[in-house]
């Protein structure tokens, strides 16, 4: 395994600070009588690095990194993501390591707000849905597994800021590349079946979801994140509550033991640690649902533009999308029968084509699209490409939906950098 940092290493990060870097990375305070205690999100933090409980933790000296680390990944259980924030814990696939028709767990990007629960035992968890129901109910995940049809799905979740990093003017936030994005099989019970058992009063407008991480802050009295969907949504086919991820138990970073996954709409709707469902007969008012956040401007703005508040609208369904996997920029090929792969999503819709040109956009080529698997999963896609002669070639990917709706060459910037869907271009050399 594997995490590329570029920013700073691990070791080198905490042997010029120690102290600092305790507290930055693992949430952990030190005291003349109390050296070494750990507060419970960074105890969880570590923990979840390790993959299992560090008995002794109260008498580890503060500035203290295990040696564990040194032959063990920061993201325990993932191979070669990106580290772009590590509290909370943000990180990003390579393109060319999300080749698999269907994602692997290892190969899932991470996306938090919050930092983890430390209490994730999957026997004694429980979902509250309440609000605007006939029967508020409390469930384990043995009532949902007994009581609802469990069901399997392969399902995209893509963060609303992936592409951000391309932005210019820059916008703020986590500097996402492409790799904000994944389809893995997930194993749980459609929220629709739960909700209609808890019975659906008259005038539901919105669902509100709350998870079990904690704000930054560690004040108990705030939520790092708490979004919702229209009732609609909700109510649909392939919104899942799941508590398996690839015929496994779901991993730490990705919402053990339980957690949403409302394919098509941005990540941030897919709430992880998930213990409340509430509905609600207004637009869900939670941390993260209002001012700007995961929101653009509702007309298209030039780019730096100042947009007042007003005007910003929720993002709903994301954008069209393409992504291409093999080759890598950088990778060198022969000239004749080159395979071209990757994959492309559109929110609520299906893919009607993709076209890749190897000429900067003079010409397409239409590949061969593969339809989904199942609702909500992206599409995959292949071609074999001839190249005239040796040289630098560029591979342009361009995917449209069937809706007629095909993905731009530049960026639709907005201040806060979300739904960059301009094509995909990767540099490769002919020899």
């Amino acid at each position: 395994m594997s995490v590329k940092n570029e920013s700073k290493g691990l070791f080198a990060y905490f042997e010029k600070d120690p102290e600092s870097a305790d507290r930055h990375f693992f949430g952990r305070i030190s005291h003349s009588d109390r050296r070494g205690f750990l507060r419970g999100a960074g105890l969880t933090t570590m923990g979840a690095m390790l993959g299992m409980a560090i008995p002794y933790h109260r008498t580890m000296p503060a500035g203290f990194i295990p040696v564990a680390f040194a032959n063990e990944d920061a993201l325990t259980g993932k191979d070669g993501l990106t580290l772009l924030n590590d509290r909370p814990v943000n990180a990003e696939t390579p393109p060319q390591l999300l080749d698999d028709p269907i994602t692997p767990t290892n190969r899932h990007f991470i996306r938090n707000n919050g930092l983890p629960p430390e209490d994730v035992d999957p026997t004694t968890w429980t979902l509250t849905i309440d609000g605007l129901v006939d029967n508020p109910m409390e469930l384990t995940i043995a009532d949902l597994k007994s009581n609802f049809e469990v069901v399997n799905m392969a399902l995209t979740i893509e963060c609303g800021g992936n592409g951000r990093a391309f932005f210019d003017p820059p916008a703020s936030g986590n500097q996402w590349t492409l790799g904000a994005v994944a389809c893995s099989e997930w194993t749980g019970v459609r929220l629709k079946d739960v909700l209609a058992k808890a019975g659906v009063k008259d005038g539901v407008v919105y669902t509100a979801h709350v998870g079990a991480d904690t704000h930054l802050s560690g004040d108990p009295g705030k939520l790092p994140i708490s979004r919702g969907v229209p009732i609609e949504k909700a109510m649909t086919d392939n919104v899942l509550i799941a508590f398996e991820m690839n015929g496994a138990a779901l991993h730490p970073m990705n919402g053990a033991p339980l957690r949403l996954v409302v394919p098509g709409w941005p990540g941030s709707c897919s709430q992880k640690w998930l213990k409340r469902i509430w509905l609600r007969d207004v637009v869900h008012d939670g941390p993260k649902m209002t001012g700007t956040s995961y929101r653009v401007p509702n007309r298209p703005v030039a780019p730096g533009e100042e947009v007042a508040k007003e005007d910003f609208v929720i993002i709903e369904r994301m954008p069209v999308k393409s992504l291409i996997t093999s080759p890598a920029t950088g990778a060198e090929l022969g000239a004749q029968g080159a395979e071209v792969r990757g994959h492309a999503w559109s929110g609520d819709r299906k893919i009607e084509r993709v076209d890749i040109s190897i000429d900067f956009g003079a010409t397409w080529i239409e590949t061969e699209l593969e339809a989904p698997v199942n609702d909500g999963a992206w599409q995959n896609w292949r071609t074999t490409v001839n190249f005239p002669q040796a040289g630098y070639y560029e591979i342009w990917a361009r995917a449209t939906d069937d809706a007629g709706v095909a993905q731009p060459f530049a960026i639709a910037w907005n201040p806060k950098g979300y739904l960059n869907n301009s094509m995909h271009r990767v540099g490769v050399r002919i020899v």
